[in-house]
């Protein structure tokens, strides 16, 4: 399945600041350290010049991955047709029968990385939530079956109500 390539302002901004730390600060240091592991002598053997040359691949590979994706994204703003609604962008909380509730946020994929109160637009519970309302019901098929549950919050922070 393709991604998504919705982003919130908030997330393509730190997509911007992860390309620009890895390119100017991070790579510029880390080549430095291999250009002197390698002014060594035998490359083979050096572990300082193997690790570091294994983190500048990384490095690349991470920051040609963003100037690849970043041009490609859309950013998406709050728009008051969107109060009371759930939609890109919005905070929500749900509950289901047994009391438990959950509070997220849905943005996109490519934000969703160390954030456990963040969920993918393209996710099944993201999917299922779309155009609900406070005290709508939906049911979300998961791989242990058909979930039911309730709408209890939608807020989006650039909101001004």
């Amino acid at each position: 399945m393709a991604k998504t390539n919705l982003i919130t302002r908030e997330g393509y901004s730190q997509l911007q600041q992860e390309h620009d730390h890895l390119w100017l600060q991070k790579r510029p240091e880390i080549t430095k350290i291999v250009t002197w592991a390698a002014s060594l002598g035998d490359r083979s053997e050096n572990a300082d010049y193997q690790f570091n040359k294994r983190v500048l691949r990384q490095i690349d590979r991470r920051v040609r991955y963003l100037r690849k994706r970043l041009p490609d994204l859309k950013i998406i703003d709050y728009s008051p047709e969107q109060a009371g609604k759930v939609f890109f962008g919005a905070w929500v909380e749900i509950e289901n029968e047994a009391g438990e509730t959950k509070r997220f946020r849905i943005v996109g994929p490519d934000e969703i990385y160390d954030r456990k109160d963040y969920i993918s637009i393209d996710s099944p519970m993201a999917r299922a939530l779309l155009g609900k309302q406070v005290d709508d019901e939906f049911t979300v098929t998961t791989p242990e079956g058909r979930k039911e549950w309730y709408v209890n919050d939608i807020h989006y922070p650039n909101e001004h109500s």
